[in-house]
């Protein structure tokens, strides 16, 4: 397995960063728990949730075709669909710009259900 735990390891290194954004504020803002009534906080949980929400999902998605033995490029074109979509959405969330929403649910989505079915027809081989 090359392909996927590199994008695995990038996805984790923005992941990290995400969670570091909402410990900031929350030290800023002193919330320990919860986000109170601090919307910058409820918008950085959320960008951050939504990235555990489906990431992990798709990974394991991504790994389970390549030990499958999915084509290289159609792995990698997978992984890099989905972290422009993951990018995309953290950013659009972020900043409240549907657009860049948009683009990331249709490419995440995109890649959970074209690796879904890809796996479906490994299976029926």
């Amino acid at each position: 397995m090359t392909i996927v735990p590199i994008y695995a390891a990038v996805l984790a290194i923005a992941y990290l960063a995400l969670s570091a954004s909402v410990i900031r504020l929350r030290q800023s803002r002193r919330i320990s728990i919860g986000v109170g009534s601090d919307s910058d906080l409820e918008r950085a949980v959320r960008v951050h949730s939504n990235f555990a929400e489906y990431v992990p999902l798709a990974l394991l998605l991504l790994f389970m075709a390549e030990m499958q033995g999915a084509s290289r490029i159609v792995l990698n074109i997978l992984c890099i669909l989905l972290l422009i979509g993951r990018c995309s959405h953290a950013w659009g969330l972020s900043k409240s710009d549907l657009r860049f929403r948009t683009v990331g649910v249709v490419a995440t989505f995109s890649v959970i259900g074209a690796v879904s079915l890809l796996l479906l027809r490994f299976a029926v081989k």
